[in-house]
């Protein structure tokens, strides 16, 4: 369902609707599901990772993350460099910052058909970070760390006012907005709805469990956030107040969304049928893929960017990724992960033998 989202927020903005009409200002920020992933991995992560605390453990967490998101990952990259004629112009550089997963710190290095990856660069970050805060506060009961995680959270908001931060990226420099530091919070969010699965009051728990006020409250959330005295929408450097009222109604957002599932999960609705549980394994490939096929939906189309068809242009897109990601995770990440995991466990039960 994210994944389906950030491919709506980049057909809008590809094909020139209109951002201040009602639905294009929603969907402007439909790159709020970035904010969504996010949530989700810290979650799914922190909550089966905090305790690990000794550098085996650190170790099979870290070769099975990268199990889990470099096969695609790589045979994407490589196979845009290979075909997309917008990627053919790439620079040694560009290429090599997008094949270590380190576009967002290096200048001009989001490339045509790979620029939606920076958010994975990011994530990344989280990934090599996470071991370290469970070194530091895994260890502490869990009111100390949901403390610690809220400090640190809070203390993120003031990374977009940092005096190299906080200016428009002049030439030959990257986006520091977009590094890590700036959505800390959004990672925050999903560790502490890990801290407190299985702990939420019961009238909490009956809340959650009514899933539509959530959406209402996710939707109106980005309509007010894609509006112009909000901040800007596309690809306007925000200032520093701005960037934070938008992390900060991405992180409303991101609760709005997960929330209710991870703390009051149901085997029941929509998101449990087959079809969605279908899309749910192939969304890190449709979030992988989309940009790079919307790339070859306008021509197929015989359409100019920003020149509108986005019913068409929608339908091309997701008719090309959907079977493309479905093909990618068969035959690419689950092997991969499978190695991963075999790889993994061989190394610990290496280290568990007597010598």
């Amino acid at each position: 369902m994210a994944a389906v989202g950030i491919v709506l927020t980049h057909v809008a903005f590809q094909t020139g609707v209109d951002p201040t009409s009602v639905v294009g200002s929603l969907l402007a920020r439909f790159d709020f599901f970035v904010a969504v992933f996010f949530f989700l991995s810290a979650f799914l992560l922190w909550r089966r990772h905090y305790a690990d605390r000794t550098v085996p453990a650190i170790g099979r967490y870290l070769w099975k993350r990268a199990g889990r998101i470099l096969p695609g990952y790589l045979l994407c990259v490589a196979a845009v460099i290979l075909l997309l004629p917008e990627a053919s112009r790439m620079s040694w550089s560009q290429i090599l910052a997008n094949l270590t997963l380190t576009q967002v710190y290096v200048p001009n290095a989001l490339a045509p058909g790979l620029t939606h990856l920076w958010s994975l660069s990011v994530e990344v970050g989280f990934y090599l970070v996470l071991p370290l805060l469970a070194l530091l506060i895994g260890g502490f009961s869990r009111r100390t760390r949901i403390l610690a995680i809220v400090a640190l959270a809070v203390l993120s908001l003031g990374w977009a006012f940092l005096p190299f931060v906080s200016s428009t990226p002049a030439e030959g420099l990257p986006n520091r907005q977009i590094w890590p530091p700036g959505f800390v919070l959004w990672f925050a969010l999903g560790m502490l709805a890990a801290e407190v699965e299985g702990r939420v009051p019961a009238w909490a728990g009956r809340l959650l469990r009514v899933r539509w006020p959530w959406w209402i409250v996710a939707l109106v959330v980005a309509w007010v956030a894609g509006q112009p005295w909000f901040g800007p929408v596309g690809l306007t450097h925000p200032e520093p107040a701005e960037f934070v009222l938008r992390v900060l109604a991405g992180g409303v957002f991101a609760f709005a969304i997960v929330g209710p599932a991870a703390l009051a999960p149901s085997e029941r609705g929509w998101l449990c049928s087959p079809p969605m549980q279908a899309l749910g394994r192939w969304s890190y490939g449709i979030f992988l893929w989309h940009v790079a096929m919307l790339s070859v939906a306008f021509p197929l189309l015989g359409v100019s960017p920003f020149h509108g068809a986005t019913v068409q242009v929608l339908a091309v897109t997701l008719a090309l990724t959907i079977p493309v990601a479905a093909a990618s995770y068969v035959f690419i990440e689950e092997p991969g992960n499978r190695l991963a995991r075999q790889a993994a466990h061989r190394r610990a039960t290496t280290r568990e033998s007597p010598a």
